[in-house]
């Protein structure tokens, strides 16, 4: 409602400027007529595939070109109210549901990747219900496809480590470092594979600490006399682990080289076809020969030639 040189009227949305006032009328201004209402119903709904509501919209327009102007210009006791309405009542068809692509499961040589995909219905605003597969009438979407196809470049592969050696104190492992493709059916050289990527081929390694050098004795020798008090040899060496010959044995513990041994002298006399001679070309003999031991069964027959005819 506007008062306008003191008269009333109804409905207009916009009212160009008047004339001066002298000789102006009231009822020369386009005639509004009473509120006018759109009563038609127009879909409002709150969604588009589950039940919804449609509302009834009542606007203000113009008599005269049928525009829609401000509320404030119609009666507001001629209103209708503003009706609603269900509607989309009918249940959603079921639909699929797909989600995004998971990351491929290589990244060359071909890997796969996967995605989720179920059939689902919508039963209201924010909740929905999974339904099996084949309650969904469309083609189902793939869940799995390949990826990455490109071939790999040419990659490291080591070999196992061999055994420590030496086999105690610091030493070395080695092994056998290959450029090779990534399905490991050809190697390259070693030029076409990142020298800064490749494994090391040596490292250290220890197997704890070494024994000690050690006295290493060889058997008796045969004893020096073939009737009573003798003498036998045998070998005594100082050896590392490994077999090599050292100083680094103690002295206090080196076992004997020679020891003295018995043979059982044998009384029955030399026969007339032996030959006598000096057992083992015993260098004693001339020191025998000097003392008089020639007398001494054991000694005649450890020097027989030296001791003929004295």
């Amino acid at each position: 409602m506007c008062v306008f040189h003191g008269c009333l009227f109804p409905t207009i949305y916009s009212i160009p400027n008047p004339p001066p006032s002298s000789g102006h009328q009231c009822n020369s201004l386009p005639l509004a007529g009473r509120a006018g209402q759109l009563a038609s119903f127009k879909a409002n709904t709150l969604a588009a595939s589950w039940t919804g509501v449609q509302r009834q919209e009542v606007v203000c327009k113009r008599l005269d070109d049928n525009s829609i102007v401000q509320n404030n210009f119609c009666d507001p006791d001629s209103k209708p109210p503003e009706n609603q309405r269900a509607c989309n009542t009918e249940p959603c068809p079921p639909e699929w549901f797909i989600g995004d692509w998971l990351e491929c499961s290589k990244t060359c040589d071909g890997g796969m990747r996967t995605r989720a995909v179920l059939c689902i219905r919508k039963v209201g605003p924010s909740e929905e219900e999974t339904l099996d597969y084949g309650d969904c009438l469309t083609h189902r979407p793939v869940e799995k496809e390949s990826c990455n196809n490109q071939s790999c470049p040419p990659q490291w592969v080591a070999l196992d480590w061999s055994e420590c050696t030496p086999k105690c104190g610091s030493g070395f492992k080695h092994r056998i470092v290959l450029c090779k493709s990534s399905d490991l059916s050809k190697t390259f050289p070693a030029a076409q594979c990142p020298e800064e990527s490749k494994p090391p081929a040596r490292i250290r390694c220890s197997l704890g600490r070494c024994p000690p050098p050690r006295w290493v004795t060889g058997d008796w020798g045969q004893c020096s006399a073939q009737c009573g008090l003798g003498q036998q040899m045998r070998t005594v060496q100082c050896l590392s682990y490994t077999g090599q010959a050292s100083v680094d044995c103690p002295e206090t513990v080196r076992p004997p080289s020679m020891q003295q041994c018995d043979s059982k002298c044998d009384s029955t006399p030399l026969s007339s076809t032996e030959e006598c001679k000096d057992v083992n070309k015993v260098a004693y003999c001339p020191l025998v020969l000097k003392f008089k031991f020639c007398s001494r069964a054991y000694f005649r027959q450890m020097c027989c030639k030296t001791c003929q005819g004295h």
